[in-house]
């Protein structure tokens, strides 16, 4: 463990136990070494170890048991929430209608320029702005704000974005949902994120940004969607096209 990290031994030690487990370095019924040897392993105090197992324990990951040792759960290393960019919109609802929605804030903004840009807003026009926190069997995996048009967002408040996807809402609304374009990076939680995904600050998350667009091409949702990695894993299937003469490969 590196001494200049700014985290605590014992938390970046959890981290990286817990990719191993997600990377399947420890299955097949065999332990975790041993609190001592993962000690000598990564130069660490047993405490410190004991520190790291209790919470991946806690968090569901690994088993212990007395006299036994420590074992990864079944499907530990699988994310319980899965999301595919082909076929998008329709994976986007079926995962809005399986998942319970907790809305943290909803108000009527300027937003920053960027957003405005992307929504087509001009010099001081208001947008709806919405942040909410999406979990799967009690279990928090994404905290999500949007920006949507004022004259949409005034057709829906924040009991009807606890109960029912965004883009049902926005196609009640007399805008049916087309296409969307979507990019993908990595960030980490500041101390605000880290409260509502139940993390600790400074944990890497997944980092979508989405612009939603109608039938005419009109945009009519932002999303910043910033995503525990360990509960979510965004999907991606390709197909092998020929195009030109050139053998591509193409999201599908």
């Amino acid at each position: 463990m590196s001494e200049g990290d700014p985290w605590p031994k014992h938390h970046q030690l959890y981290l990286v136990l817990r990719q191993q487990i997600r990377d399947g370095a420890y299955n097949g019924g065999v332990p975790l070494p041993s609190e001592l040897k993962l000690g000598e392993a990564f130069a660490v105090s047993r405490i410190t170890v004991r520190r790291a197992l209790e919470r991946l324990e806690q968090e569901g990951f690994v088993e212990r048991h007395r006299g036994r040792g420590t074992f990864v759960r079944d499907g530990a290393g699988i994310s319980p929430v899965q999301a595919s960019i082909g076929g998008s919109v329709e994976n986007l609802v079926a995962m809005g209608l399986e998942t319970q929605v907790r809305v943290l804030a909803l108000d009527y903004v300027v937003p920053p320029p960027a957003i405005a840009r992307q929504l087509g807003l001009g010099a001081g026009a208001a947008c709806q702005r919405a942040v909410r926190v999406r979990a799967l069997e009690g279990r928090s995996f994404s905290h999500l704000t949007t920006f949507v048009p004022e004259d949409l967002g005034r057709t829906f408040g924040a009991d009807d974005l606890a109960r029912t996807p965004i883009l049902i809402l926005l196609q009640r609304a007399g805008r049916p949902i087309a296409r969307a374009e979507q990019s993908v990076s990595a960030t980490l939680a500041t101390p605000d994120i880290a409260r509502a995904l139940a993390i600790d600050p400074g944990e890497a998350l997944l980092a979508i940004r989405r612009v939603v667009r109608d039938v005419d091409g009109r945009a009519v949702e932002v999303v910043h969607g910033l995503y525990r990695p360990d509960t979510y894993e965004h999907e991606v299937a390709f197909e092998r096209t020929s195009e030109g003469g050139v053998e591509l490969w193409k999201a599908r």
